[in-house]
């Protein structure tokens, strides 16, 4: 095996900290803008991050251009690692979460789009450095785009490589400059959502940074929210809830079906079979909520505040809605205390961590497609019990999947199991009761955000010991990064030279 260019992984991260130097001089705006006291920190925090990201392009300016998968999975999952390393700076230096293992686990948490925090009181945190948290989260959402079109079928993970025949530019052998084009397709796809957002918040009430906020938490699935009570705070506002719950079935959707149906290629969306199911899951799941929380309205309506809005009817379908596209998409933003909505309801929800949203979207967990695959494997499995020798390929949108893909997405899927159980185990064994030790370790993996018992929606990642938090980080990373990228770095034989 070829040495590593370790150059070309050093000028990545020297480009990777420039971009996100340049990411907090907005925050330096913000913060110039409203006067919150910290300008002067996000602006030397900014400075020292792109001088280190100069500094390392220019001490590997002659760097071989040759990219092969080592130097892939070390790009990715430290590309992952120097951002967030670098943007705990914002907090460390204005003091806004002072301790070095609080704020990195809220910074990973933004760059993971997670939407986990360790802050108390939210409201008091300087603007500037709200907003700087609120853009972590859409730089993260911004990035895993271009990880899931450009950089993960080429690595051959999780069985993405079938994502790639579906994406408009993507080669799954080599990188071309189509790839390119398609990022810049995305991307523009993805900020003009994002702005849409904005613009229909502050028309429906929300103060601007409000909006712009929630619009960068929704768009990345991240949830991150402004008010210590989440999207709960506009629970008099029904419109807002409606609004954040389009753009959350947006970002949870494939990115590359938002480009067909600009192109008017609106057929293509709906006979996409991921699609269908995502739009199946969410209707199915919303129905079943929506009965319980409205046939047990006094357990369940008691927990919701101002349930006469637009009727108790009305309120139960919002706010089951609300909740179901939450946490499929992996957003995370809650309205109400979900875990009180009886226990088949907190069972229901638990299970949806384990589903995710679309491939090729800016949402965490398992993804649709892969458990498509998995259950139609699992039936051809019992035909071919019955016929031996029969020829029954699994097929995804009308095609033959080959075999290699069916076994890696297996392969991943009890990977991830593995990985829940692991972290279930240690989260246990620092001491947390059951409940919040497999929340806490399905909600870190699947980067969703609030979870179960002590680290419920009414609650936060504070009650976590120092260690506690940098597992939860690590599960967050490693959930964002489709796990091989990740896990494949621990092996011996990758560092192996020969």
């Amino acid at each position: 095996m070829p040495r590593l260019n370790h150059q070309i992984i050093l000028h990545v991260m020297g480009l990777l900290l420039l971009c996100n130097g340049g990411f907090m001089l907005l925050a330096v705006l913000i913060s110039w803008f409203y006067e919150d006291g910290v300008t002067v920190h996000i602006l030397a925090a900014a400075f020292i991050t792109l001088f280190l990201g100069v500094l390392l392009m220019f001490t590997t300016r002659g760097h071989r251009k040759e990219v092969k998968k080592r130097e892939g999975y070390i790009i990715v999952t430290f590309g992952w690692i120097f951002m967030a390393l670098s943007g705990t700076l914002p907090y460390v230096l204005s003091e806004s979460i002072p301790a070095f293992t609080d704020a990195f686990f809220e910074t990973m948490s933004g760059y993971t789009t997670t939407g986990a925090s360790v802050l108390n009181d939210i409201e008091s945190i300087p603007k500037g450095i709200l907003f700087w948290r609120s853009l972590t989260h859409w730089i993260g959402g911004m990035g895993i785009i271009v990880l899931a079109i450009a950089i993960l079928p080429l690595l051959g993970i999780g069985g993405m490589q079938l994502f790639a025949a579906e994406a408009p530019g993507p080669s799954a052998d080599k990188l071309k400059p189509r790839i390119t084009d398609t990022a810049k397709r995305l991307w523009l796809i993805y900020v003009s959502y994002t702005v849409a957002e904005t613009i229909l918040l502050k028309v429906a009430g929300m103060s601007f940074f409000d909006a712009i906020n929630h619009s960068l938490s929704t768009l990345s699935t991240g949830g991150f929210s402004t008010k210590n009570i989440s999207v709960a705070y506009w629970n008099d506002r029904p419109i807002i809830q409606y609004i954040i719950m389009l753009f959350m079935f947006l970002a949870g959707t494939n990115f590359v079906l938002s480009y067909y149906s600009f192109k008017g290629r609106v057929q293509k969306v709906l006979h996409d079979d991921e699609f269908k199911w995502y739009f199946y899951f969410i209707g199915i799941f919303t129905v079943v909520a929506s009965a319980f929380i409205y046939f047990e309205a006094d357990v369940a309506l008691s927990q919701i505040d101002h349930p006469m809005v637009w009727g108790e009817a009305e309120s139960a379908f919002r706010h089951a809605l609300f909740q179901v596209l939450a946490i499929i998409t992996t957003t995370g933003f809650v309205t109400a205390d979900y875990t009180m909505w009886t226990p088949f309801l907190t069972i229901l929800f638990f299970g949806m961590f384990f589903l995710g949203g679309s491939a090729g979207s800016t949402s965490g967990g398992v993804k649709v497609m892969r458990h498509i695959i998995m259950i139609r494997n699992g039936g051809i499995e019992f035909k071919r019990a019955l016929h031996p020798n029969a020829i029954l390929p699994v097929r995804f949108n009308g095609k033959s999947i080959g075999k290699g893909v069916t076994f890696n997405i297996l392969g991943f899927f009890i990977l991830y199991m593995l990985s829940f159980i692991i972290g279930s185990v240690v989260l246990g064994g620092l001491g947390l009761d059951f409940e919040t030790a497999i929340g806490g370790a399905a909600s870190s993996l699947g980067n969703i955000g609030p979870a179960f018992g002590a680290l419920g929606p009414v609650n936060n990642f504070d009650i976590l010991p120092p260690i506690g938090k940098w597992w939860c980080s690590f599960l967050m990373l490693i959930g964002r990064l489709e796990l091989f990228t990740v896990l494949i770095l621990l092996t011996p034989f990758f560092w192996r030279n020969r």
